[in-house]
């Protein structure tokens, strides 16, 4: 059978890292022009040890995004951040806990759109090369 997509499947993968990339840079930019914002959003869904986690939570969003979009480290970069978004979807997204009507749906929305996120981030470090248009594939070829 034809692969029709054969001719752009460089741009779709690399739209798609570039996609994901975006979804972790501009909430870690966002996290340090809202520090004190977050620190409190963190706190009131029970998040332990704010002070250590969100600087850490930034520098992986940060440098993980930037990997994901330069194609450096594809695979580890797209499961450290699974891992990450995992524990922000168990924290941050609790909608099992005390939320009713529209909040509970707001969060279920959100713990579901991450599972998506995940699943993406995923198959991007289970997938075959990552693309011509990578740091990766520079430095293979």
């Amino acid at each position: 059978m034809e692969n029709r997509l054969a001719p752009i499947q460089p741009l779709i993968g690399v739209t798609g890292r570039i996609l994901l990339g975006l979804y972790f840079l501009l909430p870690g930019i966002s996290k340090i022009t809202g520090f004190e914002g977050t620190i409190q959003y963190m706190e009131v869904h029970g998040v332990p040890a704010v002070a250590a986690l969100l600087p850490i939570t930034i520098v992986l969003q940060l440098g993980g995004g930037a990997a994901l979009i330069a194609g450096w480290q594809i695979r580890a970069t797209a499961l450290m951040l699974a891992g990450m978004t995992l524990v922000i979807n168990v924290f941050m997204h609790d909608f099992w806990n005390v939320y009713e009507g529209l909040s509970q749906q707001h969060e279920t929305q959100n713990f579901v759109k991450n599972l998506a996120i995940m699943a993406g981030l995923l198959a991007l470090a289970a997938g075959p090369a990552s693309g011509r248009w990578s740091l990766d594939q520079r430095n293979q070829g």
